[in-house]
């Protein structure tokens, strides 16, 4: 049944409905999973949780807003705290129009004037709407729905006004000629007699329902005897919320410790949980691309480096930059572009390099072997598309995103400003190309020759000390490592990144280059640290 059908089912229904107060999706989804049939989107507790009064201080596009999330949020149907309708008949009938929009099941219209309000403040001396101009309201409701079993109850305020009961039941007797599918009868007394005695005089088919706010300790089954099957539990969430919130916050303030709380609130998992977390995850699955081929990190971070006493207990990659590790900033970079499966290869004080979520690798030669070495000591984590980065650089998140970008089995980025920066590493990694490829131009070069013995005049840049491995390029890389392993040990021993990649430049497989000007630094002392 749609939602508008089960609420007209319940409210007919001989049965005890219980409809309960929530007052955002939050609330409402914890309702539904209580076991609660309906809702009641209650204008007092909207209002209070947007910190406002309930005398229409919210504006009723406000108060619909936080409906559609409400709505969105279960399955159960909703019916509308409506106040007096926001206004006229008109302001009626265009609120019933959004409702049903927002698939809210329906609205209850009481018979004050607007501005309203709480029933509760002062009731007696509030006055109430004309019969004739609240009918006129209920016609309009009635008359502009489209969904034949959209709810639209009648609120009649007699008791709370001090009109008594013939009052009461003349305007609800009018209300039910008027089209109202439910009659709410409202009181304030801390008994339940005025709305029994309503019930005994009562003579129509269309049910009743009260909201047992000031008389909770009046057994439901005394109402339900009576013909009352159906009751509001109008504020209770609001009001629970209110009281652990001052609890809690009262210790916190008073303890400056998170402890004295945590074991009397939720688990963050079940924040997430009721988030419907895993329903994004699976989701994620279907429409987003497998994570197996979202790209791997791989940082070579093994070597000791130049920066004196700094170094004394730790690795140059684990030398602070502005407060965190130049290995933190490596990490942040990758994780911001989505890749979170990180590996590091460690050597000297491999303790010291300790970050949470990384995956570590050792070279305990470090100290006599090369890059190549570190990078055989990882040779189980190199398959899928693969990043290697040094550990002593850092560099902006669009060089990064330049290099993922290009759709080529071995890429690496290249600083075409290395002149201008005036770079003069005591072993530069310059690039040869057969041109110049930015990546805003959609173009691509090959490397021809890189290392130390590239010629500056014929140097289009200096590497980066970034390497993007896409498809079969890291089964490339991973193949070439095995060969020098079995082959030639003393090489892998010693050799280095670029040299590996003038092997494979010599061995026939392309090697795109990504060019892009600055922004990056090579960490290689005391002065490069302080300049990035």
């Amino acid at each position: 049944m749609r939602r508008s059908q089960r609420l007209k089912h319940l409210l007919n229904s001989p049965q005890a409905t219980i409809l309960m107060e929530a007052h955002d999706g939050l609330s409402s989804k914890l309702a539904a999973e209580a076991g609660f049939e309906a809702i009641w989107a209650s204008g007092l507790s909207i209002s209070a949780a947007l910190g406002l009064r309930d005398c229409n201080e919210a504006s009723w596009t406000q108060i619909l807003e936080v409906l559609e999330f409400m709505s969105d949020s279960v399955d159960i149907p909703i019916l509308m705290d409506g106040d007096t309708g926001y206004g006229n008949f008109n302001n009626v009938r265009r609120l019933v129009r959004k409702l049903e929009q927002r698939n809210v099941a329906g609205v209850c219209l009481e018979d004050k004037l607007f501005p309203k309000t709480n029933s509760f403040i002062d009731g007696e001396r509030q006055a109430l709407a004309t019969v004739d101009e609240f009918c006129g309201k209920l016609r309009a409701a009635k008359d502009t729905q489209t969904d034949p079993d959209f709810v639209v109850a009648a609120r009649t305020e007699s008791f709370i006004a001090g009109w008594g009961l013939e009052e009461a039941l003349l305007r609800a007797n009018a209300y039910v000629e008027s089209g109202a599918d439910a009659v709410l009868v409202h009181s304030k007394r801390p008994d339940g007699s005025e709305v029994l005695a309503f019930a005994e005089a009562w003579e129509q088919e269309v049910p009743l329902v009260i909201v047992p706010t000031t008389y909770p300790q009046e057994p439901l089954e005394r109402f339900v005897a009576a013909g009352i099957p159906n009751f509001i539990f109008a504020n209770q969430s609001l009001r629970t919320v209110i009281t652990a919130l001052q609890r809690n916050l009262a210790k916190l303030r008073q303890t400056s410790s998170l402890m004295s709380i945590e074991e009397d609130i939720a688990p963050l998992s079940e924040v997430f949980r009721l988030q419907d977390m895993s329903e994004l995850r699976s989701s994620e699955r279907i429409y987003l691309p497998s994570r197996s081929s979202a790209p791997r990190a791989l940082v070579l971070a093994a070597s000791q480096g130049d920066f004196g006493d700094l170094v004394n207990d730790r690795p140059k990659c684990m030398v602070p930059l502005r407060g965190k590790p130049v290995l933190q900033w490596q990490v942040e970079a990758f994780r911001r572009l989505a890749i979170t499966d990180i590996g590091v290869v460690r050597g000297y004080q491999p303790q010291a390099v300790n970050l949470d979520g990384l995956r570590y690798f050792d070279n305990p030669d470090y100290a006599t072997t090369g890059e190549l070495q570190s990078l055989y000591a990882a040779r189980d984590y190199l398959s899928g598309d693969l990043v290697l980065t040094y550990g002593d650089i850092v560099f902006d998140d669009f060089i990064l995103e330049a290099l993922l970008a290009r759709d080529h089995p071995i890429s690496i980025g290249v600083d075409a400003a290395w002149r201008f920066r005036n770079r003069r590493d005591a072993r530069p990694d310059l690039v040869q190309t057969d041109g110049i490829a930015h990546p805003a131009t959609q173009s691509q070069c090959n490397l021809v020759r890189i290392g130390p013995d590239v010629p500056e005049p014929e140097a289009s840049g200096e590497w980066i000390g970034l390497l993007s491995l896409r498809g079969g390029g890291t089964q490339i890389l991973a193949s070439e490592l095995h060969r020098l392993a079995t082959e030639e040990p003393e090489t892998l021993r010693t050799g280095t990144l670029d040299q590996l990649l003038s092997r494979l430049v010599t061995a026939g497989h392309s090697v795109s280059a990504v060019h892009t000007w600055g922004h990056w630094g090579d960490l290689d002392g005391p002065s490069e640290l302080e300049a990035a």
